[in-house]
């Protein structure tokens, strides 16, 4: 693992002293904002601890928030190969496993990318939205921009476990429509049918 940070990162690992497979992200967010951006090398430096930011604090979270597995750092070393990889499918794959986690009678807390959860449940639940979809802007593909920042958005985080469920029992509507107002580019028309398919499903240790 620390051959693999330094090689990322030019950095030996800020790691958790109870787990020492556990990268800390601010320690790595520190260096991606410390880069001097003036060689090819410090910019791929930067690109390299953008991207494990985002996997451990957006598509991947766990429960820590704070530290991220050192599993990902081979991931980032091959940027010929990143783009292969069906990373749509994983975080989807990652939001399932989490989603089914915190069904269990016994689970405390959940996580997972819950900002696409959020996003995908304002979409299609207008009850449960924090803005009225009549107020909502028209959006590219970026469709989770419409919320981000929003006052309303920050208000509504602050609501209480039964009001939200509450909600939820009385709810009558629910869009089955896709996205309302996606501007799609017209490059992406042509790949539209290709929806699903079926094959393995690899993360590191588990094959499903």
């Amino acid at each position: 693992m620390v051959a693999q940070s330094l090689a990322i990162f030019s950095s030996k690992p800020q790691v958790s002293s109870s787990s020492k497979s556990y990268i800390n992200l601010s320690r790595v967010g520190h260096i991606r904002d410390t880069q001097p951006l003036d060689t090819w090398e410090s910019v791929m430096r930067y690109v390299r601890c953008h991207i494990f930011c985002l996997l451990g604090t957006t598509l991947f979270v766990d429960k820590s928030t704070v530290y991220f597995h050192a599993k990902y750092l081979p991931l980032l070393q091959n940027f010929d190969q990143i783009s292969n990889y069906s990373w749509g499918s994983a975080c989807l794959a990652n939001l399932y496993r989490s989603l089914c986690c915190a069904s269990r009678y016994n689970c405390k807390e959940m996580d997972g990318p819950l900002d696409l959860l959020f996003v995908w449940a304002w979409e299609r639940m207008p009850r449960l939205a924090p803005i009225p979809r009549h107020q909502l802007a028209l959006a590219e593909i970026l469709v989770a921009r419409r919320w981000s920042h929003h006052p309303q958005a920050r208000k509504w985080m602050a609501r209480i476990q039964a009001n939200i469920r509450h909600a939820i029992n009385i709810m009558e509507e629910f869009v089955w429509r896709l996205y309302i107002g996606i501007i799609i580019p017209a490059e992406l028309h042509a790949h539209l049918d290709v929806c699903d398919m079926v094959g393995p499903l690899v993360s590191f240790e588990c094959v499903e």
